[in-house]
């Protein structure tokens, strides 16, 4: 006999219909009912150290699979969650929070319950600042269709969507959910939809080195497919930006290269600021992605689209669909050989690294070691600093194996983040590249990494405290950290030392030493430490930190 459909079990199944197969989070008093409903349902539990880094997890997932979940109590669990939730809102990723919340007798009566800040609306306020949609659960009547609109507004916008949930409401009997309930995406308007498409077609044809810039918008609506089968189809070269590295494979012949406006590569540079017709799609014009806004595109031979319009030149084409668009120039574009227009450099195969014996280890090599050691079956996740900076010069050769937070950049993220990876692409390993003032934030993650057997390589670049804030300003005493024996993480977190191994590379062999047994050791958790005690960095961030100073002055 089936199960009768209750408030949680039905946001449950809308979750798992949407494709959420676990929930990352903390317990709480006032959402324990709906956790046991949780764990009798076909969605996986994942409990997290601290909310935070739940919602952190809940992005990485959300990332891969199209949607996170995460579950908190209410203040102190709403509260805390609250950074990562504003970072998925900044970076346009499609995550629900389910808080408990006080039963509504004690809301009616106004009780001074326990996790209380102000008033019972407050939780709910602030996150409707940073959701696509929010709801507070007070009716098991309504109750399915404001979980509906919420998990249709989250989907549709590629936002956070928050749900409170009662305690006394968990348990409250409502409707089932429809079995073929799908969320209804955006329809472009299909008057300036075709008038796009014109416009877009008379433009390129008449141009002779065309190239198409994909940005970040097309990664977090899923349409890396349609933009290669684009670029193919029509056979233009392409560049990304850091924001939407690995949206299409790099190993690509008709891959420029990474833009990041006076900080690319001159040949990457001339190409994208040179294109006579340069289809700009889904980008963001962010700082890190312009190099700190030195990106120079001739506007009238640019055509942008984005946030549901396309502009060409002083026209602007409203209500206009990235995908519809993307997906209607497939046809409309004249095809035309890439090769007579493409003057970057082809992709060399990388060179095996060879270690220098007895070498204490460096930045540059440090990368250039990483990313030979890189292969298709990783996904690399850059920490914001160093990291970032050196990213650019990585070559990932499959779609979708490159995570960072480029405009938001939360430091800590990666090391959480690593773990929603791990769940969502069970195939792929986590490779996390993070720093030490980095990991320090939510190093505690290792351990749920371990307990949840998730075999995730992290390399620690300890240079001793902020660098990337050491580069962009005068040194201080702001910037120092205790110093951790980060090698030993794993023995803590792991006392039996079946699945997790720690290791220090002080030198370019104890470094090739520690990835290869990372490589060889594929059923295990590896923390490497890569100790920089001259507190080198890469180029990247020198650049970053010039460009910074000079701004400032």
């Amino acid at each position: 006999m089936a199960k009768e459909c209750t408030v949680s079990r039905y946001i449950l199944q809308r979750l798992k219909q949407a494709g959420v197969d676990h929930l990352f989070g903390v317990p709480g008093d006032y959402v324990l009912d709906f956790l046991d409903e949780v764990l009798a349902s076909p969605v996986r539990w994942v409990g997290t150290c601290n909310e935070l880094n739940a919602g952190y997890a809940a992005d990485g997932y959300a990332r891969l699979k199209g949607l996170g979940g995460a579950v908190v109590t209410f203040g102190v669990g709403g509260l805390s969650i609250l950074n990562a939730v504003a970072g998925a809102f900044a970076e346009q990723v499609p995550l629900i929070v389910v808080s408990g919340a006080p039963p509504a007798r004690r809301r009616e009566a106004g009780a001074r319950v326990h996790h209380l800040v102000d008033t019972y609306q407050l939780q709910l306020d602030v996150f409707r600042k940073i959701t696509a949609a929010a709801v507070q659960l007070t009716d098991p009547e309504t109750a399915p269709a404001e979980i509906d609109r919420v998990l249709a507004a989250c989907l549709a916008r590629k936002l956070p969507g928050y749900v409170e949930l009662p305690a006394d409401m968990a348990g409250k009997p409502c409707r089932p959910p429809s079995p073929d309930w799908r969320p209804v995406a955006p329809v472009s308007d299909s008057a300036q939809l075709a008038a796009a498409v014109a416009e877009t077609a008379a433009r390129f044809d008449r141009a002779e080195h065309p190239l198409a810039l994909v940005g970040m918008e097309l990664a977090r609506q899923r349409l890396g497919p349609d933009a290669l089968r684009l670029v193919e189809t029509v056979e233009i070269p392409f560049a990304a930006m850091l924001s939407s590295k690995s949206l299409l494979p790099e190993f690509h012949p008709q891959f420029v290269g990474i833009y990041q406006g006076g900080w690319s590569r001159e040949t990457v540079r001339r190409q994208v600021e040179e294109a006579d017709c340069l289809l700009a799609l889904g980008t963001w014009m962010t700082d890190l992605d312009t190099g700190l806004f030195s990106a120079h595109f001739d506007e009238p031979r640019t055509i942008f689209a984005d946030s549901g319009r396309v502009r060409i030149g002083e026209k602007t084409f409203a209500n206009v669909q990235l995908g519809d668009f993307v997906r209607a120039l497939v046809s409309a574009l004249r095809p035309r050989s890439y090769l007579e227009s493409h003057p970057a450099q082809p992709r060399q195969p990388r060179t095996p690294f060879v270690a220098k014996p007895a070498c204490g280890l460096a930045a540059p090599r440090l990368y250039e070691c990483l990313d030979g050691f890189l292969d298709d079956q990783m996904v690399l996740l850059a920490e914001p600093g160093d990291a970032f900076c050196a990213a650019p010069d990585f070559l990932i050769e499959e779609a979708e194996n490159f995570i960072v937070q480029t405009y938001y950049a939360s430091i800590g993220y990666c090391t959480p983040a690593a773990l929603g990876v791990a769940l969502a692409r069970p195939d792929k390993r986590p490779v996390v590249l993070t720093g030490d003032g980095a990991l320090q934030m939510t190093a505690q993650e290792i351990s749920t990494l371990i307990r949840r057997r998730c075999p995730a390589i992290v390399v620690v670049v300890n240079n001793d405290g902020y660098l990337v804030e050491r580069e962009l300003h005068a040194d201080g005493a702001y910037n120092d950290l205790q110093m951790w024996h980060y090698a030993r993480l794993p023995g803590v977190f792991d006392p039996a030392g079946d699945f997790a191994v720690g290791a220090r590379a002080t030198t370019e062999e104890e470094l090739v030493a520690a990835l290869d047994r990372a490589r060889r050791e594929k059923d295990k958790f590896h923390l490497i430490e890569a100790w920089l005690p001259n507190r080198d960095c890469s180029a990247g961030l020198r650049q970053l930190g010039e460009a910074f100073r000079r701004q400032q002055k």
